[in-house]
């Protein structure tokens, strides 16, 4: 990709979320795979991403799907072998796109060796490389931390007598990262990875891996709502987002800057915007990219949103780098969300504000949340915290590339269904569709590459009207105005002093149409338009 000067590629790039499990099966096993990802490299490419993220790849009992590891330092067979890796980071290298993994640093799997050697005794060498405690004066857990997966986040150990503790699965015992050889070990991880060429990661669960050095309570939410599941019951002021963890992420950013200066360093991180900007760090030496998801969470409302673009864009340090977000692994599907029209909507949004964009697989063609039968259900927080919808194995289905059996994703049985609509929303269908939504999401991403104004230019507030979101870009004498229709009936928008020429509308029929005085906007359309 040619970066802008004075940018770097991943301020100018598009980030494309692969979920390996869901990608591309090689092997018949009903489960996606490197060699998966390796074949589909060339649709990615002639996609426009620049950057493909790939979810976890280590060995793992699989309690949590990858996210409960064993060995920081190999790869499940499940997922083939470290040459597939190596050949997925070469391959892609070679297409002139970099590789972004997921990288797991606040807990590991309770089979990890670091972990058996920490249980086995009370006086292990390991013993403090994990978080135990003895039971509180009633002889239960030390606290009242909960697991982010239902229940006590403390589990008791009956041959040391003592408490570890596990911000999710009972499984996926917690790093005390208070410990410097914790630390070092996991930035060697980081070091391990970047020597087989890794271009970046992404943290998982950032914001969780320092906890509170005197174990205090947390008090009651006081906005708690039950439909958030039961976690959310307690304000989590003392198990995360220490001011602590803001030391480690500067350490994290130094192992990535030591080996060059264009690795990326992402962080996910669910807090309010006034928290989540301390991430970027002190002179921005955190994280690049704090993940932004303001627009998976807020409602859908044009208002809503213009006053958190306004307010995020207000709020960044300077230096500091936006990023946008509109689906991923842990969240319902953006067309589940707000509908087939209104998606086409907030991809144009997603490609057009500024900052980096994150795409989630399969949304550039419109999939849909799948029903999952009872019997077929994978997720461990439904099966620990069922009947609030709150499981993730609907928005984690196969990628739909054909009309074919299983959608051209396996020849053997998919770990999870496909949607019914497979044989008509897929990657095939929609690349000789003009008007797809595949389409769609090409044209943006190519409009975003050919014009430097939509992908590093400044942002300009403009007024709201309606239910329209409306805001510039520009770089130079090159402006654009982008005018979203959030609603379902028909909008004008005054836009004076404006006038310019359609150059993309969500509806992919608008190409070269002179405006000016006013815009019409059908309703759940959007429009780009070149200011003259």
């Amino acid at each position: 990709m040619d970066v802008p000067d004075g940018y770097r590629w991943w301020q100018a790039g598009v980030i494309y979320q692969v979920y390996p499990r869901s990608f591309q099966d090689s092997d018949g096993d009903g489960v996606g795979d490197l060699r998966g990802i390796v074949r589909r490299l060339d649709y990615l490419e002639w996609l426009g991403v620049d950057a493909v993220w790939i979810c976890p790849v280590y060995p793992s009992p699989m309690a949590d799907f990858g996210y409960d590891i064993s060995d920081y330092c190999a790869i499940d067979p499940l997922f083939g072998t470290m040459e597939d890796f190596d050949r997925v980071v070469a391959e892609a290298h070679g297409r002139g796109m970099r590789v972004l993994l997921d990288y797991v640093p606040n807990h590991t799997s309770d089979h990890h060796p670091w972990f058996v050697e920490s249980r086995s005794g009370r006086d292990s060498p390991k013993r403090d490389w994990y978080i135990w405690r003895d039971p509180g004066p009633d002889g239960g857990a030390p606290n009242n931390w909960l697991a982010h997966f239902g229940g006590s986040a403390w589990t008791y150990d009956g041959r040391t007598r003592q408490y570890y503790y596990h911000g999710f699965l009972p499984q996926q015992p917690d790093l005390d990262w208070r410990n410097p050889e914790v630390r070092e070990a996991m930035l060697d991880v980081l070091r391990f990875w970047l020597s087989r060429g890794v271009d970046g990661f992404r943290v998982d669960v950032l914001w969780h891996i320092v906890k509170d050095a005197e174990f205090r309570d947390d008090p009651p939410n006081p906005d708690y709502v039950p439909d958030d599941g039961p976690y959310n019951a307690l304000a989590h002021v003392y198990s995360t987002d220490r001011p602590e963890v803001h030391d480690i992420v500067r350490r994290m950013r130094e192992v990535l800057d030591g080996d060059a200066d264009e690795r990326l360093l992402i962080g996910e991180i669910y807090l309010p915007v006034e928290r989540l900007i301390a991430y970027y760090g002190e002179n921005c030496c955190g994280a690049q990219l704090p993940f932004n998801f303001q627009l998976i969470e807020l409602p859908w409302n044009a208002e809503r949103i213009k006053r958190a673009v306004d307010g995020y864009e207000a709020l960044l340090p300077l230096g500091g780098w936006p990023n946008w977000v509109i689906g991923n692994h842990d969240h319902h599907r953006i067309v589940s969300r707000v509908g087939y029209a209104q998606a086409r909507i907030a991809a144009m949004m997603l490609l057009t504000l500024r900052g980096t964009p994150t795409l989630y697989y399969g949304d550039e063609i419109g999939m849909t949340d799948v029903p999952i039968r009872h019997e077929r259900i994978q997720d461990p927080y439904e099966k620990r915290v069922p009947g609030l919808g709150l499981g993730r194995d609907p928005e984690r289905t196969p990628m739909q590339w054909d009309d074919s059996a299983n959608a051209g994703f396996t020849a053997g049985t998919p770990w999870l269904p496909l949607a019914d609509d497979s044989a008509v929303t897929n990657v095939e269908a929609q690349r000789e569709e003009e008007l797809s939504m595949l389409s769609l999401y090409r044209r943006l991403i190519e409009l975003r590459r050919a014009e430097p104004a939509l992908s590093v230019g400044p942002y300009t507030p403009l007024p709201g009207a309606g239910d329209v979101f409306a805001y510039g870009r520009r770089d130079g004498p090159r402006r654009f105005l982008v005018a979203l229709n959030l609603g379902h009936h028909d909008q004008v928008y005054p836009l004076a002093p404006y006038e310019g020429v359609v150059i993309l509308s969500t509806l992919l029929d608008r190409e070269a149409e002179p405006v000016r005085g006013a815009l019409a906007l059908r309703p759940n359309e959007g429009v780009v338009i070149a200011v003259v």
